[in-house]
């Protein structure tokens, strides 16, 4: 989906200005759409939704609460940035499905997918469960940046190459409170 021009303004907070990308309007209308195309691929299919922490949370909440075909939902925590605005390229699972996936159909539900390293770690490792399906569902897709090569399902909006904040999306822990996607410039890059 395109993005238009943000009615939110720049806020600069904790050492860093915070610029507007996509609205919560844009938001609302992409999540909705994306639910009803995940609903009309499921229908009839059980589905696990998988969330990975923390970033997509509040999007994977939006998105399932406007399904229309049942669904149930885990979340698994992996990190590669910590504090700092580059991947490390290393994936580090820190919390793993407690249920087992053998034969379900499973959605992957992500907020950002920029080099592909942790995305690609983790469809192989899910599919080391023996699902009957993994698919991705991204929020936003940052291909410029891509190291890995990973085929994203789902897509909510194709994003420049910014470090962005908002909808559960941090940076250093802050922001993720914004209803907003935007991108921040911080004093430093690391």
């Amino acid at each position: 989906m395109a993005i238009s021009q943000s009615t939110h303004i720049a806020i600069q907070t904790s050492g860093a200005t915070v610029h507007p990308l996509i609205t919560t309007e844009q938001l609302a209308q992409r999540v909705a759409a994306l639910a009803r195309e995940i609903s009309t691929d499921y229908q009839g299919k059980p589905l696990l939704a998988v969330g990975v922490l923390h970033g997509a949370y509040v999007f994977m909440a939006d998105l399932l609460r406007q399904m229309t075909t049942p669904v149930r939902s885990s979340f698994v925590k992996v990190s590669t940035y910590g504090n700092r605005t580059v991947s490390s390229g290393n994936a580090d699972l820190h919390l793993d499905l407690s249920e087992p996936v053998d034969g379900e159909h499973v959605l992957l539900v992500d907020d950002l997918v920029d080099t592909g390293v942790t995305t690609d770690w983790l469809i192989k490792h899910l599919q080391e469960k023996a699902p009957a399906s993994v698919k991705l569902c991204t929020l936003l897709d940052k291909s410029a940046r891509r190291r890995k090569s990973v085929t994203i399902d789902y897509v909510g909006f194709e994003i420049p190459d910014r470090f962005v904040v908002g909808y559960g999306i941090d940076y250093a822990g802050r922001y993720r409170e914004l209803p907003y996607i935007g991108y921040v410039e911080p004093p430093e890059r690391s």
